[in-house]
């Protein structure tokens, strides 16, 4: 049993939808979330600054003593997770690898669509990781920027929202997809408008669900799992001066955010 927190990261405020889930799988456990809203967004960045955010914030947290690092953050997976695993005496876990997995065992006709940020599309994370698994499928990815931006303000609802979720998502359904890779953290926080928009043509695959079974299962293997009775506590950093993190948190993760410590990262 170990009682340690895991350390959880990201750009923004889309790493707190994988917090959700990582809560649902195991409720008792001690979490420390970073995000880094002084920089965001990562992914129009060139991956080589990224990677230097990713380490640097991985440096902040386990000054915290966490047992476990997950990179909540599709960019910062693509350009750390590999040299992150190679550098920290923790377990690392990134986003992309569940989320390519799941879609490879959902989609039937073998096409799969992603949506991501200009970092995680330039990159080709998610058709290299599908491919190794089934060269056949065909990947067709879109960029999603403009959505995060909306998402990061908070807003989540209304027409406007819409229309540029329906503008992203129209060359994907011109290739008859049967299955969506939210290939960003943030966008499971407006899956059900996606699913309204789209009038529920494919599937949706949230990486958040597949990365939290994955800290679970990593958890037991490595006998690293809190103990039964302990009370989670739940610490939260973020590094922009001012920002809707608070306000867009409560949202969706409620009482279990309670106050959002402003840190800074020394680049």
């Amino acid at each position: 049993m170990d009682n340690r927190p895991i350390g959880i990261f990201d750009s923004g405020v889309g790493g707190l939808t994988v917090l959700r889930e990582i809560i649902k799988e195991v409720p008792n456990e001690n979490t420390v979330y970073f995000g880094d809203t002084e920089r965001f967004p990562y992914g129009p960045k060139d991956l080589r600054d990224v990677r230097d955010f990713v380490f640097k914030a991985a440096e902040f947290l386990e000054k915290k003593d966490i047992k476990m690092l997950v990179i909540a953050c599709n960019t910062g997976s693509v350009a750390a997770l590999k040299k992150l695993k190679q550098t920290l005496k923790i377990p690392v876990i990134g986003v992309i690898e569940p989320g390519a997995r799941t879609a490879v065992s959902n989609t039937k006709n073998k096409r799969v669509g992603v949506i991501a940020t200009k970092g995680t599309v330039g990159s080709g994370a998610y058709e290299k990781e599908i491919k190794k698994i089934d060269p056949q499928i065909e990947i067709f990815s879109v960029i999603g920027s403009i959505l995060i931006e909306y998402i990061e303000k908070g807003i989540l609802t209304g027409e406007n929202l819409n229309e540029n979720i329906k503008s992203c998502l129209k060359p994907l359904l011109k290739h008859n997809i049967d299955v969506l890779v939210l290939g960003c953290t943030h966008f499971p926080l407006i899956e059900r408008q996606i699913l309204e928009v789209s009038s529920n043509d494919f599937e949706v695959i949230n990486s958040a669900v597949e990365t939290a079974k994955d800290v679970k299962k990593l958890l037991i293997e490595k006998n690293l799992l809190a103990r039964q009775e302990n009370k989670a506590n739940r610490i939260f950093y973020e590094t922009a001066l001012e920002g809707n993190f608070f306000k867009t948190g409560k949202m969706f993760l409620g009482s279990e955010i309670k106050e959002v410590i402003r840190t800074k990262l020394e680049i």
